[in-house]
C-alpha cells in the first residue's frame, strides 16, 4: 500500500456518493487504500446547528484521520463540508495531501476555512451557488494550491471523471 485515503462525503450527501466513489475507485487502482466515513447521522442533527452537528464530524474524522497516519501516509479528500472537514482535520493530524471539491471558505459562524501547508488540489465550480469562487481563488493564491475550475455548480455533477482525474493527479505526485 503507498497510503491511506479518507474520502469525505458533503451536506446531506453519504459515503456512496458519486464523487466520493469515484475517487475511491482511482485511490484503491493506484494502491492506496480508502475509507469513506458515513456522517449521514450527524447531517440530520438540525437542533447543533443548520448544518448538523459539524463538531462531531470533526471529531469523528479526526479520530479516523489520527488512526490511519500512525500507519502509513494520509490523504484527506472531500466535498463541500466534506472538504470543509479535511482542511481543519489536517492542522491537527500530519497528512501528505488534500483533495477538495466545492470548498466552502466561510460558512455563516463557523471558523474560516484553513489547513495544512501540504500538497492540495481543489477542483470548484464557477457558478457554484452555495460557495462564493472568488474566495476559493484567494485562499488558492495564498497557499499556491492547484486549482481547477469547472463550468458547473456546486454539485460539480457534470466534473465527477475531472474531478477524478484531478484527484489521480495528485496521487500520484505523492
Amino acid at each position: 500500500m503507498r497510503g491511506h485515503c479518507i474520502l469525505s462525503h458533503g451536506f446531506e450527501s453519504g459515503p456512496d456518493a458519486t464523487k466520493v466513489t469515484a475517487l475511491a475507485e482511482i485511490a484503491e487502482r493506484l494502491g492506496w487504500s480508502c475509507e469513506r466515513p458515513d456522517y449521514t447521522d450527524l447531517d440530520g442533527k438540525r437542533e447543533v446547528s443548520e448544518l448538523g452537528d459539524v463538531p462531531a464530524r470533526l471529531r469523528r474524522l479526526a479520530a479516523l484521520a489520527t488512526d490511519a497516519a500512525a500507519r502509513g501516509p494520509l490523504v484527506l479528500a472531500g466535498s463541500s463540508l466534506g472538504a470543509y472537514v479535511s482542511g481543519l482535520v489536517s492542522l491537527k493530524v500530519p497528512v501528505a495531501g488534500l483533495f477538495l471539491m466545492a470548498l466552502p471558505i466561510r460558512m455563516g459562524e463557523a471558523h474560516p476555512f484553513d489547513a495544512a501547508a501540504v500538497p492540495t488540489s481543489i477542483i470548484h465550480g464557477w457558478d457554484d451557488e452555495l460557495c462564493p469562487t472568488a474566495e476559493v481563488i484567494d485562499w488558492a493564491r495564498t497557499r499556491r494550491a492547484r486549482l481547477l475550475l469547472v463550468g458547473d455548480g456546486h454539485r460539480l455533477s457534470d466534473h465527477v471523471a475531472t474531478s477524478a482525474g484531478a484527484f489521480e493527479q495528485l496521487l500520484a505526485e505523492l
